[in-house]
């Protein structure tokens, strides 16, 4: 289980200091699929940072499994058990595909094991596996690339900050149905960022951030409702 308790996280503009985060508690329960929406700008991406690592909390706590890891840093929230996946997946030149995989897994793969990851991501293995994690792959086999290399290892809460963004309709669907997978088996915690609405209706529950504050958060049958307008259209949608 993950438990935040009044995190908080602020920058320093031109001398003014701003809370991102502000005092934001909330839990994730064992094989539990939370989705994280919100008005843009509003803070979701922060948490996620802030949870993983990537940025320090100025206050709070952050517990998983009864183990307090506030203070663990990028690389250990890892190896306790924390997979993260990027909004914008970084690229590396010269890495091949089998290479980062390995990474990943903390081990080096055989070419039989990369495959079967590949493979579940929609990928072919045998056109992917040598090549170069670079600007030559799309934006779409980026996203399933990044979510091989969470599925490379097991953990006990998966990240995944907008996985929709910059992706075709078809790579969408191949994301979906990996997030269905994952979710069935219930080995695995799970937070998505998202907006879309065929993702926040996989969710167990809801967590609608505004302006840095969880402004409604509940099982998904109370908080849809709330997040659609007359026309049946999911309000949290960005604006086209």
């Amino acid at each position: 289980m993950l438990e935040v308790r009044d995190l908080t996280f602020k920058v320093n503009e031109n001398g003014i200091e701003r809370s991102i985060v502000k005092n934001i508690s909330f839990e994730v329960a064992d094989g539990e699929m939370l989705v994280i929406t919100g008005p843009n700008g509003g803070g979701k991406s922060t948490l996620a940072k802030v949870l993983m690592g990537i940025e320090d909390a100025d206050d709070g706590q952050i517990v998983l499994d009864g183990e307090d890891i506030t203070s663990y840093d990028i690389n250990h929230r890892a190896n306790v058990g924390i997979g993260f996946a990027f909004q914008q997946p970084p690229r590396f030149k010269g890495m091949t595909v089998i290479r980062l995989l390995s990474l990943a897994a903390g081990k080096e793969l055989t070419k039989p094991e990369c495959c079967r990851m590949l493979s579940a991501v929609g990928l072919c293995a045998n056109e992917y596996i040598t090549r170069e994690v670079d600007a030559t792959l799309s934006g779409g086999e980026m996203k399933r690339l990044e979510i091989a290399t969470v599925l490379a290892r097991p953990h006990k809460l998966c990240i995944f900050d907008e996985p929709e963004a910059g992706i075709d309709l078809w790579s969408f669907s191949m994301l979906v149905q990996q997030f269905e997978k994952i979710h069935q088996k219930k080995e695995q915690s799970l937070i998505l960022i998202s907006h879309q609405e065929r993702i926040i209706q996989m969710a167990d529950r809801i967590m609608v951030i505004e302006d840095g504050r969880i402004g409604a958060i509940g099982q998904k049958e109370d908080i849809l409702p709330t997040l659609m307008n007359p026309a049946g259209t999911c309000t949290c949608l960005p604006p086209k």
